[in-house]
């Protein structure tokens, strides 16, 4: 069924590295601002707790695509926030990132909320005792062991967001679902096989990904 489907015409492997590109930037920027968060959600001053839930329950009950949408007409063309650079393109991709880090920066909160409510609370009541301040516990003591227990959950998050990535192509960035829709556009006579080719490339990019981090979760479990 891939006879009438000239792949040679199209950078599959561009438009795929894209979406790598926009998981990667996007992952590390929702880890370190959802572990700000989670941070904030169990602080014991009032006003970051009630940030911190604010921003969760805000944020995930907004849509994705409104989030994306937001960042290219609300910052950049409204505000005349580029990020730093220039040209559309460029622009456009550092927006993205900053939207998926956004809102995915909620359930790595979430998840590593979890994962700080399975320490026992005697060992962070021991660290106080020792004259260790919140923030000291916090990163010595309870962040430490809340991370080994939610591989797992951080795992079907990356996934997740390695297939919301596909709404950037709201805004013109050119990853794998901006493709796929010229490619529709274009072989209109071959669209089973197209939806079988991307398909099959997020399957590569996902399945892997939740495989190996299976095996790190059962690894550095915490044993109690």
């Amino acid at each position: 069924m891939f006879e009438f489907l000239d792949l040679e015409r199209y950078d599959l492997l561009g438009a795929f590295w894209v979406t790598v590109q926009l998981a990667v930037y996007s992952a590390i920027g929702s880890l370190i601002l959802g572990t700000v968060l989670a941070a904030m959600r169990v602080s014991p001053v009032p006003v970051m707790r009630g940030f911190g839930t604010a921003y969760v329950n805000v944020v995930r009950n907004i849509p994705l695509t409104v989030v994306i949408v937001f960042t290219s007409l609300g910052l950049f063309q409204t505000l005349g926030i580029a990020l730093g650079g220039e040209g559309f393109t460029e622009t456009n991709f550092r927006l993205a990132v900053l939207g998926l880090a956004t809102y995915t920066a909620a359930f790595v909160c979430e998840a590593l909320r979890s994962g700080i409510n399975t320490v026992p609370v005697g060992q962070a009541e021991a660290g106080r005792a020792l004259g260790l301040t919140f923030f000291q516990v916090l990163t010595l003591i309870v962040l430490p062991q809340a991370f080994r227990a939610v591989v797992a959950p951080l795992a079907n998050v990356l996934i997740a967001l390695t297939k919301n990535t596909t709404v950037a192509s709201a805004i013109g960035v050119a990853e794998a679902a901006y493709l796929m829709k010229s490619m529709v556009e274009n072989e209109s006579d071959a669209l089973l096989p197209i939806f079988a080719v991307f398909a099959f490339g997020f399957i590569v990019l996902t399945l892997p990904t939740g495989l190996l981090l299976g095996r790190v979760s059962k690894r550095v479990a915490v044993k109690r």
